[in-house]
């Protein structure tokens, strides 16, 4: 029987519920999600049931064959926002977060150089509200431009 350290029990307890949540809401039989991940059913039962541990690549492998978005919904899963994971594995917001996560370091690097270092861990609370709140002012003016030309017609 597996037995995780302490450290790798929560992280493992928390992928696995994602991937339980996941596979109920894929829409498809179970033996035909593992199959298409290249693992035995059981395996695959025993993963969402967190007796198994699961590597990331195999976990992208099951979220990939359920329909979710892989990365944000591991990245999520990781940070303790289970919940999260499972509301928006299926949808635009998983998609979105799947491109923000991926194009974030990128874009951090380019745009702040050697002055990356100055960042402190800090201030990543605060810069997260700032990129929602800058998200619904675009989401804001977008709508309203859409209600104006509307109204022009």
């Amino acid at each position: 029987m597996y037995h995780p350290t302490a450290a790798a029990r929560p992280a493992n307890e928390s992928l696995a519920r994602v991937l339980a949540h996941a596979i109920e809401a894929a829409g498809k039989p179970r033996h035909r999600i593992a199959n298409e991940c290249g693992m035995h059913r059981e395996t695959l039962l025993r993963v969402a049931r967190g007796e198994r541990p699961i590597g990331l690549d195999e976990a992208a492998r099951v979220l990939s064959a359920c329909g979710a978005h892989p990365r944000a919904s591991m990245i999520l899963a990781l940070a303790g926002q289970e919940d999260l994971a499972c509301e928006w594995m299926h949808g635009e917001m998983g998609e979105f977060l799947e491109e923000f996560f991926t194009s974030l370091p990128v874009h951090l690097q380019r745009t702040l150089g050697r002055r990356i270092e100055d960042l402190r861990p800090r201030w990543a609370g605060g810069t997260a509200q700032l990129v929602a709140r800058m998200l619904a002012k675009h989401i804001d003016d977008f709508a309203n431009r859409d209600i104006a030309m509307s109204l022009s017609r």
